[in-house]
C-alpha cells in the first residue's frame, strides 16, 4: 500500500518538515509547506471521494495519467504518427493543403515516401502524347431540362453548417468561394447571416428539421422555404437523407448552444434543445421523395435540386431508381456521401462502422442510372476523404461528375486536425461557437487560403489529366486508374469492378451480386426490405 501512496505521503511528510523548518530555522521554509500543502490537500480529496476507484487507490499521482492522456492525441500527431498514417489525414495530405492554401511550393524532394509494390498502391497512367489545357476551370452544367442550369466548379465545399462551424470559418468560406467561382455548401443549419454577408454561391441543404423553411410546429413551410430558395445568391437545391459520419441518426442541439444567432438561420427558439429526427416527416417511400424534388423545384423558381445520402440498405436506394422510371421525375443531382466522410461528433460505432464506403457507394449510385438509363439526365456528386488532385481524379474516374470536400477547406482555414470539434475548444477558432477563439480567425487570410486551395488544387488536376493525355475531368473512366491487387498483380479499375452497360437494368438482372439480390424485389412504393429478407427476421423467431 506504500508504494501506491508514497507521492501523497512524500507530500504531507513535506508539509510537515517544512513547518518545522520554518518554526525552528527560517520562516522561508513556509514556502516549501505552502508549496507541498496543495498536492497533499489533492491527495486527501482523492482518497476520500468515491468516483474514481484509480484516485482512491493512487492519489496525487493518478492525476498524472490524466494529465498524460489528454495530451496523447498531440503527442501522437507530432512525435510519433508516420506521416502516411490517415487518422483520419495523413501528415503528407495536410501538408499538401495548408503549402496550396499559402500558395507556398508543394513539390517533394528525393521520390515518394509511397511503397509503388504495397497492395492498394493507385496510380494514373501517363500517354506519350500530353495535352494541355488552358484553363483549369473545369465546370459541370447541372439542370437543364426541368430547371435553370448552373454550372458548378469539379471541386466544392461540402455541407458543413453555421453552429458547427464558427462565423469566421462561415464567412471565410463563402468569400473564398466568391473569389475562386466554386459553391459552398450551407449545411443542414440553413443559411445564416454570415453565410449571406460575402455573396458566394450557396447550394441550400434542406435537412429533416427543415431549418430556415419550417414552421412553428416544427413542419416544412412552403412559404418559407420559397422565400430563402430564390434568393439569387442560392444556386441549388439539396434534400439531406443521411450523411456519411452518421447515416439514419438523428441530432440534437443543446439548449444551451442554440444562440439568437442560430436560432434566427434555423427558424427555431433560442435556448431551447433543436432536434434534427433521423428522418423527414414530408415523405415515406421513394415516389415521396422524388414528389418533394419536384415540388422543391418548382418553388424555388426552377433551381437545380437533388438529394445526398450515405448508401445503406441496398433495396432502399434501388427503390428510388424504380420510382424514377415509374414517375418520369428525375432529380438534378445527388450527392453520395461516403462512410469516410467526417463531422462535429457522432457516436464512435455509427463514426466507425454504419454506412458504405464512399467508392462502392459511388460506383452502385453510377451503375444504376447508367443501367436504367438515366446517367444522362441526372448528376451526380460525391464527397468522403478528397484533398488532394488524384483524390478528383480517382473518384471522378469511378463514376462522380463533380467533388466536395469538407475537411480538405477545414484545413484550408487552419484547422490542425486536433478533434476537438465537438467540445467548443478548437484551437484555431473553426469549429467553435466562443468568441474568444473564432475572433483570432482572420477572415480575409483565410479567405484568400481557401481560394488559392481550391485554384492551385484544380491546377494539379488539369496537369496530371494533361500528363494523361486528356483535357476535362469528364474524359476520366476506370480504365484509367491502377491498383496493386497482390505483389505481382495490376489491374485497372474497370478490370476490378463490374460497370453497367447503358439501359442494362431494363432488359434484365445483371451478373452482379447486389443487383441480383436486390433489384427485383426493390419497390417505388415503399423502403420497405423484400419479402425474402422479411423471412430471414422472422426465421429467428421461430
Amino acid at each position: 500500500m506504500f508504494h501506491r501512496k508514497a507521492a501523497w505521503l512524500a507530500c504531507i511528510a513535506l508539509v510537515l518538515l517544512g513547518i518545522a523548518l520554518a518554526l525552528t530555522v527560517s520562516p522561508a521554509w513556509w514556502w516549501m509547506a505552502a508549496i507541498a500543502a496543495a498536492p497533499a490537500a489533492l491527495g486527501l480529496v482523492d482518497v476520500l471521494q468515491k468516483r474514481s476507484t484509480l484516485r482512491r487507490l493512487y492519489p496525487v499521482i493518478a492525476h498524472f495519467r490524466y494529465a498524460f492522456e489528454s495530451i496523447r492525441p498531440e503527442i501522437r500527431q507530432y512525435f510519433i504518427e508516420d506521416d502516411l498514417a490517415e487518422v483520419p489525414f495523413s501528415r503528407e495530405k495536410r501538408a499538401l493543403v495548408y503549402q496550396r492554401a499559402k500558395n507556398e511550393r508543394d513539390t517533394v524532394p528525393f521520390g515518394s515516401e509511397h511503397d509503388p509494390y504495397d497492395v492498394s498502391y493507385e496510380w494514373i497512367n501517363h500517354s506519350l502524347v500530353p495535352a494541355h489545357a488552358e484553363s483549369h476551370d473545369f465546370r459541370v452544367l447541372v439542370g437543364g431540362a426541368q430547371s435553370t442550369p448552373y454550372e458548378a466548379s469539379v471541386f466544392n465545399i461540402s455541407a458543413m453548417s453555421f453552429g458547427s462551424l464558427s462565423a469566421n470559418a462561415i464567412r471565410a468560406l463563402n468569400e473564398g468561394a466568391r473569389r475562386g467561382r466554386f459553391y459552398h455548401d450551407t449545411g443542414e443549419g440553413s443559411i445564416s447571416a454570415y453565410h449571406r454577408e460575402r455573396g458566394g454561391d450557396l447550394v441550400w441543404e434542406i435537412g429533416s428539421g427543415y431549418f430556415g423553411c419550417r414552421d412553428g410546429a416544427g413542419r416544412f413551410s412552403e412559404e418559407r422555404f420559397a422565400a430563402n430558395a430564390r434568393d439569387p445568391q442560392v444556386r441549388m437545391i439539396e434534400i439531406k437523407l443521411s450523411q456519411g459520419a452518421k447515416p439514419g441518426h438523428g441530432g440534437m442541439l443543446p439548449a444551451a448552444k442554440v444562440t439568437a444567432e442560430i436560432a434566427a438561420a434555423r427558424g427555431v427558439p433560442a435556448g431551447v434543445d433543436c432536434i434534427s429526427p433521423a428522418s423527414h416527416s414530408e415523405f415515406s417511400t421513394p415516389v415521396g421523395l422524388l414528389e418533394f424534388v419536384a415540388r422543391l423545384r418548382t418553388l424555388s423558381g426552377g433551381k437545380p435540386t437533388g438529394f445526398k445520402l450515405a448508401i445503406g440498405h441496398p433495396w432502399e436506394w434501388f427503390g428510388v431508381a424504380k420510382a424514377m422510371l415509374d414517375t418520369g421525375i428525375t432529380p438534378d443531382f445527388i450527392i453520395v456521401d461516403g462512410a469516410e466522410g467526417g463531422t462535429g461528433a457522432s457516436p464512435l460505432e455509427f463514426i466507425n462502422h454504419v454506412g458504405v464506403p464512399m467508392h462502392e457507394a459511388l460506383m452502385l449510385v453510377h451503375n444504376t442510372l447508367v443501367g436504367i438509363g438515366l446517367r444522362d439526365r441526372v448528376k451526380v456528386a460525391a464527397a468522403g476523404r478528397i484533398a488532394s488532385a488524384f483524390d478528383i481524379a480517382r473518384t471522378v474516374a469511378m463514376g462522380a461528375d463533380w467533388c466536395n470536400a469538407g475537411r480538405g477547406f477545414m484545413f484550408a482555414l487552419g484547422c490542425i486536425q486536433a478533434r476537438s470539434c465537438h467540445n467548443d475548444l478548437c484551437p484555431t477558432g473553426v469549429a467553435t461557437q466562443n468568441p474568444a477563439r473564432w475572433r483570432a480567425l482572420d477572415v480575409e487570410d483565410k479567405a484568400a487560403r481557401v481560394c488559392n486551395f481550391h485554384q492551385n488544387t484544380l491546377r494539379a488536376l488539369r496537369d496530371m489529366l494533361g500528363a494523361a493525355g486528356l483535357e476535362h475531368p469528364s474524359q476520366l473512366g476506370p480504365e484509367h486508374i491502377l491498383r496493386r491487387v497482390s505483389p505481382t498483380e495490376v489491374r485497372s479499375l474497370s478490370a476490378l469492378y463490374r460497370f453497367l452497360a447503358p439501359g442494362e437494368l431494363l432488359d434484365h438482372v445483371p451478373e452482379h451480386a447486389v443487383f441480383r439480390s436486390f433489384w427485383a424485389s426493390a419497390r417505388a412504393d415503399s423502403f420497405l426490405p423484400p419479402e425474402r429478407t422479411l423471412e430471414m427476421r422472422r426465421s429467428k423467431l421461430t
